[in-house]
């Protein structure tokens, strides 16, 4: 039996504009821009990666920006919502920088005993604001005019969209998480102790549509394990429990297996190791565009297709 799923590992969501993209995340959210690559199974769009410092498992939000891509429709058979841990007094800074910035949020309101505060972001993805305890002693990524006091740390939840709910909520069971709180339509469950990154919202909608995955919608939820042996032993559990698995895939900064959980929803199982520093160093995460060895020698082709980017310049402090 392998050991229990701690938590999540990253997401994975669709956009339709890479310097948009960068713009918000970078310069509205204030998340690292880790790594430029592009995505290995079509290798002339980016694949961009945000997070904290190192882009530690449980920070990280990923992007495919396909120009010209439908908007998606939020509905059933999705993950629909994710959710960021901030210090539980933050949310009058970012309600004011995003009254601001003119980014669409709700009024902040209660679920689950926290506090929540929706937004979307420039292409429409659902995204929440939750205050958590504590959360402010955890190491922040300072940028473009956001301190500790009010940093994104980490996921917090990431929200499945069901018609039925009780075989996703069996095999998150069987991926080590608990079932820990509920109210209404929400059922949360809940990887080892409960710390970033860790919980997984089941909202039980029958009377939704069926969603459809396009740009403004999350691709797919990728949890983590410590190492390759711990993958194999879970690409193993996951055949037995009855659901099709691909082969380990190199992703160059970690190994992937994916499968689809019983609503439809596209999980991943993702190694810790080796992290986005194997081919640049820490100081210089994100800066320019990183191509894995195979591809390497179709990097002029591919620098041409795609549109050139550039960090934000304190898109805050330009548009107040």
């Amino acid at each position: 039996m392998p050991d229990p799923i701690p938590g999540i590992h990253h997401i994975t969501a669709i956009a339709t504009d890479a310097q948009r993209n960068v713009d918000f995340y970078v310069g509205v959210l204030g998340l690292r821009l880790v790594k430029r690559t592009v995505n290995f199974d079509d290798p002339g769009t980016y694949h961009l990666y945000f997070g904290d410092e190192k882009g530690n498992p449980g920070t990280i939000l990923t992007f495919f920006p396909w120009t010209g891509i439908q908007s998606g429709r939020r509905g059933t058979g999705q993950a629909t919502a994710i959710g960021f841990a901030v210090p539980q007094d933050s949310f009058g800074f970012w309600i004011e920088r995003f009254t601001r910035l003119g980014v669409e949020y709700d009024r902040p309101q209660r679920r689950l005993d926290e506090q929540v505060l929706a937004f979307r972001d420039r292409d429409g993805l659902a995204l929440e604001l939750i205050g958590v305890p504590g959360v402010e002693s955890k190491p922040a990524w300072e940028a473009n005019g956001i301190s500790g006091k009010e940093a994104i740390r980490s996921f917090h939840t990431v929200t499945l969209c069901e018609d039925g709910m009780e075989r996703t909520a069996e095999l998150l069971t069987s991926m080590g998480a608990k079932k820990a709180k509920e109210e209404g339509s929400y059922f949360r469950y809940t990887f080892g102790e409960g710390e970033s990154a860790s919980n997984v919202d089941l909202h039980r909608t029958p009377e939704f549509l069926r969603g459809v995955v396009a740009g403004g919608s999350v691709h797919h939820v990728a949890y983590r394990v410590p190492n390759d042996a711990a993958q194999v032993e879970w690409q193993e559990k996951v055949r037995e429990i009855g659901l099709n698995v691909t082969p380990v895939l190199d992703r160059q900064y970690f190994k992937s297996i994916y499968f689809r959980e019983p609503g439809g929803v596209l999980f991943e199982i993702a190694t810790d190791p080796p992290g986005f520093a194997v081919d640049e160093p820490e100081s210089a995460l994100g800066q320019v565009l990183k191509l894995p060895p195979w591809l390497e020698k179709y990097r002029a082709d591919i620098e041409e297709s795609l549109p050139k980017l550039h960090q934000p310049e304190l898109v805050a402090e330009k548009q107040s």
